[in-house]
């Protein structure tokens, strides 16, 4: 396969998942794809400074996480995409072993990118606007939950209690039920339709450690409290006009 095209067709399945038509998706994950151009992927501008989020999240974590673990991914991605184009086509002794490396790689980095560029979307300054629970997603929560401190004792409870190691937490809804749901994915899996993401929490050490150590619970609250539940209420209205129109 074109490692262009094999790119467009990811970023298809991106749009799928998330329920975003092509041309908000930039608007989701900036510089996303690559393209004939410039055939890389690059790293996406934090929509707010690094220390944004002090105290909850401190500026040296979130610079490292961006700059280096982020930069990663991009990088890694960017790598594979262009063994692979050198070696398409190529009849020589282990390239079926190398496509397999390759397809591994890109699917582990590519869900890297998406999954922290949705993330750095998802967080914003506490106290602004934007961190307060809002809209149509906040009566979805009260209504299903009872309140935002049951719905944050329960997410918590199913992220603490479901992943075992580098993963990530989900509040999802279903595209096909409109219902509102707790999800956990392995390393850099993405989420997978019919759910599509409202919001995501990094549970990957680098996200956390060198401020909160092993300690996920205080963590979690941090992040709780630098939530953009602006961004999230965007992502259910998108989530329900998926719903309507595929109906």
């Amino acid at each position: 396969m074109n490692p262009f095209l094999l790119v467009t067709l990811l970023a298809s399945a991106c749009v799928a998942q998330y329920g975003q038509s092509l041309d908000d998706l930039p608007k989701i994950i900036d510089n996303s794809t690559a393209t004939s151009s410039t055939e890389k992927y690059v790293l996406p501008p934090l929509p707010y400074e690094y220390d944004a989020l002090e105290p909850h999240i401190s500026a040296q974590i979130m610079k490292l996480h961006h700059q280096a673990h982020h930069q990663a991914y991009v990088d890694n991605l960017n790598k594979a995409l262009a063994e692979l184009k050198d070696i398409q086509g190529k009849e020589e002794m282990g390239a079926k072993d190398k496509l397999e490396v390759l397809e591994e790689t890109i699917h582990f980095n590519r869900g890297g990118h998406i999954n922290h560029s949705l993330f750095w979307k998802g967080l914003a300054p506490a106290g602004s606007s934007e961190s307060s629970l809002q809209g149509d997603l906040e009566r979805a929560i009260v209504a299903k939950w009872g309140s935002a401190d049951e719905f944050s004792i329960a997410l918590f409870r199913t992220i603490l209690g479901r992943v075992r190691g580098s993963g990530w937490g989900w509040l999802v809804c279903n595209v096909d039920t409109q219902e509102l749901s707790f999800a956990t994915t392995r390393d850099q899996d993405p989420v997978s339709l019919p759910q599509l993401v409202i919001l995501g929490i990094d549970m990957w050490e680098h996200a956390y450690y060198l401020q909160y150590y092993n300690n996920k619970q205080n963590y979690l609250k941090a992040i709780w409290a630098v939530l953009n539940w602006k961004e999230a209420d965007k992502r259910y209205a998108s989530c329900l006009k998926h719903s309507t129109t595929s109906s």
